[in-house]
């Protein structure tokens, strides 16, 4: 069967955007990566996918996650 994930990935931005506009104003744009990035992350490990991360965060910005080459989505 055939699904089509444009509307889950949407929510996977939309979950990182919100997450790193709560700590707008703060002075501290590590504190909004890693929240945008926890976001990121929790957002696809509820998709029913399995995934691999081509374009990495954790190794560019030293980021606790997202490093090219881990697994996301609940598998197929």
């Amino acid at each position: 069967m055939d699904r089509n994930y444009a509307l889950e990935f949407v929510r996977v931005t939309e979950a990182a955007a919100l997450a790193s506009a709560r700590c707008m104003g703060r002075g501290d744009e590590k504190e909004a990566d890693h929240a945008a990035v926890e976001a990121m992350r929790q957002a696809l490990a509820s998709i029913q996918f399995d995934g691999t991360v081509v374009i990495g965060e954790g190794e560019r910005d030293e980021a606790p996650m997202l490093f090219i080459g881990e697994k996301v989505g609940k598998g197929s």
